[in-house]
């Protein structure tokens, strides 16, 4: 079941980044990160396109592979598992560098269909760059957490930490800025917000298998080529062959790990 769930939380994942996407898009409401409470990864969403910052976010799945590789070796996986988890991460990583070197006249074709027109700054890849960092650290920590605590008792205590944090930006946002909730404005980040929750529910199984944490981590951290997809089926946000390629390769990896846990 853990490939499902790591599917699951990949599609559930990815529906956060879009709709949180949208919910960042109006450029005079300065505090809608913080109405995510996703305030380090979801913040760079206001200076960069979901098609870039997503790959970059979730470059993490090939750092969480190689630490456990390293901490835990290779266990009993064949040769051809660990060619797909080299595939998707090779795949989630191409999409990353394919901004670094991207023709400025096909970024601002890809802006102007979406509408929407981003500055590259420093700013714009260090937000997705530091999250990428504390995720892996993150997700290699809740390996390990795993271990000893039960999925449904990590499930709960994680859905407990985000209420905390939610009641402290609720605080800060609608207490001392005195901002106002707007249900037009707030529809796009909430269900995003769902989305989110729903793909950590998922995760969390995934990532309690521990025999198989360093499949896992790559898949569910690769829903950033749903990200991609979404972003040029309802942003309009167009790509270059290089896109496509990459995510290509990562769903011929993923695929090739599905077909091994059949």
């Amino acid at each position: 079941m853990w490939f499902w769930f790591a599917v699951i939380a990949l599609l559930c994942w990815s529906g956060s980044d879009l709709f949180s996407k949208i919910g960042c898009q109006d450029a005079d409401d300065k505090y809608s990160h913080l109405k995510m409470v996703m305030a380090v990864g979801y913040l760079g969403l206001r200076y960069i396109e979901l098609s870039i910052s997503s790959p970059i976010c979730n470059s993490s799945g090939a750092i969480v592979a190689i630490l456990i590789f390293a901490t835990k070796g290779f266990g009993e996986l064949p040769p051809i598992a660990l060619v797909a988890v080299a595939l998707v991460c090779i795949g989630v990583v191409c999409l990353g560098i394919t901004e670094a070197n991207e023709d400025e006249e096909l970024r601002k074709a890809r802006q102007d269909a979406s509408n929407h027109h981003y500055a590259k700054s420093w700013i714009a890849i260090a937000l997705p760059v530091i999250y990428c960092l504390l995720d892996a650290l993150g997700t290699f920590a809740d390996s390990k957490v795993l271990e000893v605590l039960n999925e449904d008792s990590a499930n709960v205590a994680y859905e407990l930490t985000f209420l905390a944090v939610g009641i402290v930006c609720a605080i800060y946002v609608l207490g001392v800025k005195k901002q106002r909730l707007i249900p037009k404005r707030e529809v796009p980040k909430y269900t995003g917000a769902l989305f989110e929750t729903a793909g950590q529910f998922a995760y969390i199984y995934a990532l309690a298998d521990s025999a198989h944490a360093a499949l896992a981590a790559p898949i569910i951290s690769s829903y950033c080529v749903a990200s991609v997809i979404w972003s040029r089926v309802f942003l309009k946000e167009k790509l270059s062959a290089k896109h496509y390629v990459s995510v290509f390769i990562v769903v011929v990896g993923i695929v090739i790990i599905g077909i091994l846990d059949i």
